[in-house]
């Protein structure tokens, strides 16, 4: 936790740093810092969502295999179908962590504000 913390204050210390920067610029050197400003953000973001959405689905699955191992061993009889519907579950889960990748990619490689920031 202390870890995390720090890299997050660690951030913000450089990117306030390097807006400071920017802000002490000249008049045509502004806009592109404020589009390397404006990417180096959305990097930020699509990597923190991308953290957030793999760290909720690891949970949800190993809750998932924990719960289906826990049903097993309670009615080993009732193992096939056990599996079929934590296997379908699974697959939910990994689909919730594969929409966060693409909402980070949007961000990154489609985003459509790139338009107000650069041109």
């Amino acid at each position: 936790m202390r870890k995390l913390l720090l890299t997050v204050i660690i951030a913000i210390a450089l990117m306030t740093s390097y807006a400071s920067v920017a802000m002490a610029a000249e008049e045509g050197a502004r806009a592109s810092d404020s589009g390397v400003i404006f990417f180096t953000a959305i990097a930020i973001a699509a990597g923190i969502g991308i953290g957030i959405g793999v760290f909720g689905a690891a949970i949800g699955q190993g809750q998932a295999v924990r719960g289906a191992v826990e049903g097993i061993a309670r009615n080993p009889g009732a193992s096939g179908k056990i599996l079929t519907t934590m296997l379908v579950g699974l697959a939910m889960i990994e689909s919730l962590a594969i929409y966060a990748l693409v909402i980070a990619l949007i961000l990154i490689y489609a985003n459509p504000l790139i338009k107000y920031i650069v041109g």
